[in-house]
């Protein structure tokens, strides 16, 4: 697909401070999936595409509940406008950053997080998917972000950050509430899992004469900042000269990648002031190698 109809309504999008180039040539949609498909073809796309965008997975009561339950946590940090629905997520004016901090780290431990996470008609499919009896690293993370905030994730494959064990991971990232493009989400370079491993690989190369610990960390002396490929997403396009794949994401939708796939977030510049909570979180066959550093709870500090 390397144009669509869409592509001219498309909002003004920006990632690291800079717009996106929404030229059909650089800007493209994500191609979405249903999940009755069967699991051969999705398969296939998956391995060909490097991603999967399953259309309504998830139950749309399950994660609207989950994100009221969320924010509702919150309702002490100044996270949320006054007097305001925590299910519709509107950001507050005065924040306690500290406070708000330490309660995302114990939502993340929560067992009602947990149990969202572990959605039977996800670990089903990863079930199918990976071959075999799926296991959920316990790492998980629970992403806010705010309108107008200054920070987006830049561009990177998840692999950087999970060397230390099997590269048959799937990564399933689940926007908690309708999120229109507007708001941010995910963004793909297409067909990027192939360079993904060229990169990859000159990095095991380069890695070589480091000790294990060291050889496997995103934060080496042969690695970007932050584990980063780059923070300049329209010059990411020009340089390889693909598209950045986006997408209207709604309630129930979950996207799978491979762990060589390069992606990014852009800025939530949601005018009515909603925000945008996802979670990502990590999936592989549990008889395949685990990196062990994904064996605790997330941590703000913990450089992954």
């Amino acid at each position: 697909m390397r144009s669509s109809s869409r592509e001219s309504s498309w909002p003004p999008l920006r990632a690291g401070g800079q717009p996106l180039d929404r030229s059909p040539t650089r800007m493209g949609h994500l191609v979405p999936s249903d999940p009755a498909d069967g699991l051969a073809l999705l398969s296939e796309r998956l391995q060909r595409d490097g991603y999967l965008w399953l259309k309504g997975l998830l139950p749309r009561d399950d994660v609207l509940a989950i994100r009221a339950y969320v924010f509702a946590a919150f309702a002490d940090t100044g996270l949320l406008a006054p007097g305001s629905d925590p299910a519709i997520g509107i950001a507050g004016s005065a924040e306690n950053a500290d406070l708000s901090r330490r309660r995302l780290m114990e939502m993340v431990r929560s067992a009602a997080f947990e149990a969202f996470c572990l959605s039977p008609g996800l670990w089903r499919f990863m079930d199918g998917l990976l071959g075999g009896l799926s296991y959920l690293h316990k790492r998980k993370l629970l992403r806010m972000t705010k309108p107008g905030q200054a920070f987006s994730t830049p561009a990177h494959y998840d692999l950087v950050y999970l060397r230390g064990g099997t590269d048959r991971i799937v990564t399933a990232w689940i926007p908690i509430g309708d999120t229109p493009a507007i708001m941010g989400g995910l963004c793909y370079l297409e067909g990027s899992h192939a360079e993904g491993r060229r990169l990859e690989a000159k990095f095991a190369a380069d890695n070589a004469d480091m000790d294990a610990a060291m050889r496997i960390s995103a934060y080496n002396r042969n690695m970007g900042e932050g584990g980063w490929i780059s923070k300049d997403l329209p010059a990411m396009a020009e340089r390889f000269d693909a598209r950045w794949l986006i997408a209207d994401y709604e309630v129930g939708d979950v996207v799978l990648h491979s762990p060589y796939m390069i992606h990014a977030a852009t800025a939530n510049d949601d005018p009515d002031g909603r925000i945008r909570l996802s979670c990502d979180i990590r999936y592989q066959n549990v008889r395949d190698e685990i990196d062990a550093r994904w064996s605790n709870h997330w941590s703000l500090d913990d450089m992954l």
